[in-house]
Order: C-alpha cells, then sequence, then structure tokens
C-alpha cells in the first residue's frame, strides 16, 4: 500500500506543499524556541524525513532560530511551517488540509510545559457561534483563509499596508 500524497499550506495560501511518501514521528515540543515560534503553548510537529516535501506555490522565508535549527514560515501571514534539523525537516500538524488522523505519540521540551496546559481540556468548551453576545461581529466574519484543498489560481488577500509597502520588516507601533 502507498502513502497518501498529503497537501497543506499557510492561512493565507502563498506558500503550499505536498508531501510524498510516509510521515514519520509526531510530537509537541515545549521548548520555549518552539513556544516563540508557534506564539502557542507547545509546537506541534510531524517527521517528513522519509517523505518528499515539495513547495508547490511560494517557498516560504526562514528563519535560523539556533546553530542548528531553521524554521520555516510564509512571509506573508507568519504560519509556522517547518522545523528544520540536521537530522531532517519536521512539518507543523495543523498546516496540513487534513490533519485528524496525525496524533502525537511523545512530547519534548517538558522542563518547559506551562503548568497550566493539561487543565485545558477541562476548561468550559463553546461552539464558535454559541454565544454571540460575547462577540457580535463574529457572526458576521466572511473567511479570507484558504480552504483546506487546493485551490488553483487562488491569490492571497493581503492587507491594505502590505499592499502598498510590501515592508515587511519595519518596526510599527500598534495602537489600542
Amino acid at each position: 500500500m502507498t502513502d497518501p500524497v498529503r497537501t497543506g499550506g499557510c492561512q493565507c495560501g502563498a506558500v503550499r506543499f505536498q508531501v510524498e511518501g510516509p510521515l514519520g514521528d509526531a510530537s509537541v515540543c515545549h521548548c520555549r524556541m518552539c513556544q516563540k515560534a508557534s506564539g502557542n503553548f507547545y509546537l506541534p510537529l510531524v517527521s517528513v524525513r522519509q517523505a518528499r516535501l515539495i513547495w508547490t506555490r511560494e517557498v516560504p522565508r526562514r528563519f535560523q532560530s539556533s546553530n542548528h535549527v531553521r524554521r520555516a514560515f510564509c512571509p506573508h501571514c507568519g504560519t509556522p511551517l517547518t522545523y528544520e534539523a540536521p537530522d531532517g525537516m519536521s512539518v507543523t500538524i495543523a498546516a496540513f488540509d487534513d490533519p485528524t488522523d496525525i496524533r502525537p505519540t511523545v512530547q519534548w521540551g517538558t522542563e518547559n510545559k506551562l503548568p497550566y496546559v493539561d487543565g485545558v481540556a477541562d476548561l468550559p468548551a463553546h461552539a464558535t457561534l454559541e454565544d454571540l453576545t460575547a462577540a457580535s461581529f463574529i457572526a458576521d466574519i466572511v473567511s479570507y483563509q484558504h480552504p483546506d484543498h487546493e485551490v488553483p489560481g487562488w491569490t492571497p488577500r493581503l492587507d491594505e499596508e502590505e499592499r502598498e509597502t510590501k515592508d515587511h520588516w519595519r518596526p510599527q507601533e500598534q495602537g489600542v
């Protein structure tokens, strides 16, 4: 039996990829570098060491996060996409169009695991549209996110400032 070809990409759709071949171990990493790279509690990754990763649209931008590791991300929307080390590459699990069967089997960097992470599953849970009084604008949201499948001719929707300046690295003050 051959492994399925899996597709995925960033939130805006500018960077897309496909993976041909078997996925390796899936994990979550709690180290501070992965927390910072993902802007989250931890970073879920799956190894593509034994597979072939092909960038099918734009190539991501890369950041050297340590002397051994670099990370790829979309230069437009910032979605984290890969963790690249001397022993191979891993792809962020949620970047796949269908990540439902990619289950992490191990945790790394647990010395930096945030103390409340294990309790997240016990928090009260609500569907997105369950309580529109909490944020009434949610009912009117029109998503510009790339759908979870290939779309020939997809054009990412850039924000006005990026369209005008194309300057990704200029420091900006954020108003409240």
